[in-house]
Order: structure tokens, then C-alpha cells, then sequence
């Protein structure tokens, strides 16, 4: 007989072993201690360079410990916080500012700090390249440290470092870093909105950045970057908040005027670089607000602004209110702005999700009771034309606008009740009807002779088969007795919220069921009806037998 196996066991949990046999807890410990170890010969290194200019090698022992290659992808930040401390101990201290009376040896001394300075600031803006985005954001508060410090205690370096010197290479940095979008908004954020004397030099390195031709990747960062800084200064706001106390002293860091042309020129650069179509339309949008005001010759928009309008279809939408903008504002000469917007009045229009932009518009444009009454009646005519053919969404929308444009514009409300006085003239129309002497392919608006029409469409909108249309098309069959409709209750007037009026919810019960009309036939397959039916000879069965083949 076999015995029985003894099993043995413990209560004690097993070690986990890996890696040759030692246990995880013991590795950690071994690498916080090879941490501390680390940050202790870092700490040493520094303290001997603050102790004396004899351990000044100790520098590139710290560049060298940076672990920064082409790539710039696994840095040590803690040595690149230690050596920025190390650089502006010895800018403060004046050990980087050279003098004609130094003798020779000194003269190498700094020559070579200024080398090793340049080797870091070179080693900080890589890992700005393509590091990961928390080690992007400590290099560049790095690089603005030491532009801080330059500016502070290098004399005759404060304009240098703004212009051509490690600012150039920051902003360059912040554009075309691996995956900087944490990496630009910490710049614009912290930085460019927070400081005057940095977004002043921003927006001049961003125009001389975009003026060398870009790819559209690039230039979409640029229109991100210049669109984020959006407080505008006014004409009476004092410039205050420096990034360095030398800016406080430079007569156009304190000008409002100096910054806006700045910023101007950043735009112009970007409006004449290679835009995509839906960069155009992102600056469209985005131009009343954010890019007109920070010009002090709006008037330079001009050629952007009408080229985007004569471009068609939504384009042409969105440059609208910037080029009604500088018509209105800058007495911008544009005799073909009220043509061109009545040719954007067509189909398409009531089906682009620009809609609603375009009629708020068009509601301003046409607003002034100067305009000519045979110009606002061909833009009634052409939206009631346009009605017979529209989504209803569209058409309750329409219609208010056309309510609103008849009362701005009393001479034209002949077009609803037109009174003919002659009997003969009267009967020949009742018995033959009459042509619409309105001409739709007319593009002037003032020659279309709308004005000589009639709107019979709404009368037709009235047996709409959307019981809602018909309800608001009746208003101009009525009294104007409402001064105004608010068009902001019409116009986004969805398919989803018709659809939710006629459900109702569970608050708002259906009143009566809705009816619904189905036929359905007596046969598919079969030529004859079946014998209950009757079984007489009938026509060939349903078309769908024609799809089949019965073996």
C-alpha cells in the first residue's frame, strides 16, 4: 500500500520573487535609495559651484548628467532645476557679464560659462521638442527663468534675448513641440495672457514665424495661440504687469498702440499664409470678435474679408458680419455687398447649419429704413419663393422675418393686399389669373420687380401639410397688430423639437391618437383572389412577384 502523502502548510505569505530572486519591496528600496543617492551628488555638485569657481567643470558634469540626446525624450529634470538655479547665481552674481578691462584669463572664463549656458538652453528647448508634456512644461518655466534672469542682470542682453536670442527658440519650441497642446496652453495661459512684455514679444516672433511660408499644421497652432489671447487692451487701459522690470522702462512695451500693431502684424501674416478651407472659416468665425479688434487699420482686412465672400456657400456666410463690420464702422466701399447677399439666399442656405447665423444677420443688414423698398421686396419675394420648397423648420422661421421686414418697411405690405381699381382689369384677371412679374434669375435685387408681385406663396403655405407652418403663415393673413417677433424664438426651431411638440411628454399627454391610413392588399404572390374573396379573374399580382422565381 502506497502512504499517504504528507502536505505541509504555512500560513505565512510567499515572497514574491523576480529578477534573480530578489523580492519587489527590496527593489524599491534599492531604487529610492539609489534616488536619494542621486539627488544628494546633485545637491553637492551645485554647492561647489556656489562655493568656489574652481569646481566651475562641476557645470558640464550636470549638462552632461541631463541625459538629453537628440530627442530629447528621458531627461533628468532634477539636474535641469539645479542648473537653472546654478545660471542665475551667476548672472546675479555677475559672473557671465564680461568688461573690456578683464584680463585674458577672465575673458575665457565667461566665454566658456556663456557656452555651457548655451549648451543647456539648447538641451531645455529639445526636451520642449519631443519630451513628454510635464517635462515640456518644467523646460519651458525653465527658459522663462533664465530669460528672466538674463533680462534682470546681463546688461545690453535684455532686448537680445527677447528678439533673437532664447525667447525666439521658445516660441519656435512651443509651436512645433511632439504633441504641445498642455505645452501651448501653459505658455498662453501663464504667460502670454499674464504678462504684457511676453505676448508683445510673442505676437512679434509668431509674424516673423508665420511670414516664412508654413504647413497647415503649423498654422492651425498659430491661429490657436493668436485666437487664445482674446482680452483686447482699450485705447485708456494702462499697461502694468511685466514679465521683466526692463520692459517697464521701453516706451512700447507701455503703448497700447505698439501692442495692437504687433498683434496685427501676426495676423496679417497668418491671413497670407496657405489656409485650408476650414482655417478660413475658423478665422471667419472668430473675426469680429477676436482678430478686428486688435487692428488699429481695420481696413487691412479688406481684401482677406471679400475674397472669403466672393468664395460662395458658407464661406461667404461667415465673412458676412466681418465685411458688414468695416462697411458700417470703417466706411468700407463695398457696392456690391446687398447683391451679393441676395444671391447667398438660396436652397442650399435653408439646409446649412449656418442658417441661423445668416438670418440673425440679414436681419441687421436689413434693418435701416433707408434702404430702398424695391431692394427689401425682393428679399421678401425670394424667401416666400423659397418657402414653397423648404423644411418646415426653416419656414417658421422665414415667415416671422418676413412679418418683421413688411413692418420696417410699410411700402411694401401692397405686396400682401394689392388693390386694383379697374373692373376690366379685375375680371380678365379672376378669369385668366396673371404671370408673376417677379423675375428670380435676376441677380440685381433693386431690377427683379418684386415689388410689382404679390406674395401668393404664403397664401399657398397656409394648406401646409405641417399643421405649425400653416398656424404662423396665417399672421400675414391677419392684422399687423405685433410690433415685432423676436426671431431668437424661431430660429433654432429643430426637427427634434417639432417632433417633441407632437409626441408631447409625460407631462404633456397626446390629445388624441393619430390616425393613420394603410391599405393592405389581398394578394402578393397569387394572380387570382382566394376563394373566399370571390375567386374571379383579377389583374397580375403585386410587382413584387415579378422579383421572385417560384420553382
Amino acid at each position: 500500500m502506497v502512504a499517504p502523502t504528507e502536505i505541509v502548510t504555512s500560513s505565512k505569505k510567499r515572497k514574491n520573487f523576480k529578477e534573480g530572486g530578489i523580492p519587489s519591496s527590496k527593489r524599491r528600496a534599492v531604487a529610492e535609495t539609489e534616488d536619494t543617492d542621486a539627488m544628494a551628488k546633485i545637491q553637492q555638485l551645485e554647492d561647489q559651484i556656489s562655493e568656489s569657481r574652481k569646481y566651475y567643470n562641476n557645470i558640464a558634469i550636470l549638462i552632461s548628467m541631463l541625459n538629453v540626446d537628440v530627442k530629447g525624450t528621458k531627461p533628468n529634470l532634477a539636474v535641469a532645476v539645479s542648473l537653472c538655479r546654478v545660471f542665475g547665481r551667476l548672472m546675479a552674481g555677475g559672473d557671465l557679464s564680461e568688461t573690456n578691462r578683464a584680463a585674458e584669463n577672465e575673458k575665457i572664463v565667461v566665454a566658456w560659462l556663456k557656452e555651457r549656458l548655451r549648451e543647456y538652453q539648447r538641451a531645455l528647448i529639445a526636451i520642449m521638442r519631443e519630451s513628454d508634456p510635464s517635462s515640456q512644461i518644467t523646460a519651458l518655466t525653465l527658459c522663462m527663468r533664465l530669460i528672466h534672469e538674463r533680462a534682470a542682470h546681463l546688461p545690453g542682453d535684455d532686448t537680445q534675448v527677447w528678439t533673437s536670442g532664447l525667447f525666439k527658440s521658445v516660441v519656435e519650441a512651443v509651436v512645433e513641440a511632439r504633441n504641445g497642446q498642455a505645452l501651448q496652453c501653459e505658455f498662453i495661459d501663464k504667460f502670454a495672457k499674464e504678462y504684457e512684455d511676453v505676448r508683445y514679444h510673442m505676437f512679434s516672433q509668431l509674424s516673423d514665424y508665420a511670414g516664412t511660408g508654413r504647413d497647415t499644421e503649423l498654422i492651425e497652432v498659430l491661429i490657436s495661440m493668436l485666437s487664445a489671447c482674446d482680452t483686447i487692451p482699450t485705447a485708456e487701459q494702462k499697461l502694468e504687469k511685466f514679465y521683466t522690470k526692463t520692459s517697464k522702462k521701453n516706451k512700447k512695451m507701455t503703448s497700447v498702440n505698439s501692442h495692437k500693431k504687433q498683434a496685427q502684424d501676426a495676423w496679417l501674416a497668418v491671413l497670407r499664409g496657405g489656409l485650408s478651407e476650414s482655417q478660413r472659416k475658423t478665422l471667419l468665425r472668430i473675426m469680429v470678435h477676436s482678430i478686428e479688434p486688435w487692428f488699429n487699420r481695420p481696413e487691412l482686412l479688406m481684401d482677406f474679408l471679400t475674397d472669403s465672400y466672393n468664395v460662395g456657400g458658407a464661406t461667404s456666410l461667415l465673412a458676412l458680419s466681418g465685411l458688414f463690420y468695416l462697411i458700417q464702422e470703417k466706411n468700407l466701399d463695398y457696392p456690391q455687398f446687398y447683391p451679393k447677399l441676395y444671391s447667398l439666399l438660396d436652397a442650399n442656405l435653408l439646409h446649412s447649419k449656418h442658417r441661423s447665423r445668416f438670418f440673425r444677420l440679414m436681419n441687421t443688414f436689413l434693418a435701416s429704413t433707408h434702404l430702398p423698398a424695391s431692394l427689401v421686396a425682393s428679399f421678401i419675394k425670394r424667401l416666400a419663393r423659397l418657402a414653397l420648397n423648404a423644411p418646415p423648420t426653416a419656414i417658421v422661421a422665414m415667415v416671422p422675418f418676413m412679418y418683421n421686414l413688411l413692418k420696417s418697411h410699410p411700402t411694401c405690405t401692397l405686396m400682401l393686399h394689392r388693390v386694383i381699381n379697374n373692373k376690366d382689369t379685375k375680371a380678365e384677371l379672376e378669369a385668366e389669373g396673371m404671370d408673376d412679374p417677379f423675375d428670380p434669375e435676376e441677380p440685381d435685387p433693386t431690377r427683379s420687380d418684386a415689388i410689382e408681385s404679390s406674395l401668393w406663396e404664403i397664401h399657398s403655405l397656409q394648406s401646409h401639410y405641417h399643421p405649425n407652418v400653416a398656424a404662423i403663415a396665417r399672421i400675414l393673413a391677419e392684422q399687423f397688430t405685433k410690433q415685432m417677433y423676436n426671431l431668437d424664438d424661431f430660429l433654432d426651431y429643430t426637427y427634434l423639437g417639432m417632433l417633441q411638440a407632437e409626441l408631447g411628454t409625460e407631462d404633456k399627454p397626446l390629445k388624441r391618437i393619430p390616425v393613420v391610413e394603410y391599405q393592405i392588399p389581398k394578394r402578393i404572390f397569387t394572380d387570382r383572389l382566394l376563394e373566399e374573396d370571390g375567386g374571379q379573374d383579377t389583374a397580375p399580382g403585386h410587382f413584387i412577384r415579378s422579383l421572385w422565381e417560384f420553382s
